[in-house]
């Protein structure tokens, strides 16, 4: 998923959780205490899924590069081979 799917899929449902709570305490209670508690216990299970769905794809690329990796690149890997005085 690339970085822009994520970073709306993220705001969405951190919108829908403040959503949630606004209407749970401010309409739903006029008509039933137990709907709102269940909306509240649904927007406190949401941030977290939110934080999974941002944060998905960004593990790949921070994942530290293999040896094949580093010879592509063309950078030295660190070890000595003799060559320098």
């Amino acid at each position: 998923m690339d970085r822009r799917r994520r970073h709306r899929a993220y705001f969405v449902l951190m919108g829908t959780c403040v959503l949630l709570i606004v209407l749970a305490w401010n309409v739903v209670r006029l008509w039933s205490t137990t709907a709102a508690v269940a909306m509240s216990v649904l927007a406190a299970l949401l941030p977290p899924v939110a934080a999974f769905v941002g944060n998905q794809g960004a593990l790949d690329r921070s994942a530290a590069p293999t040896v094949d990796e580093d010879s592509r690149d063309g950078e030295d890997d660190g070890e000595d081979d003799g060559s320098r005085a």
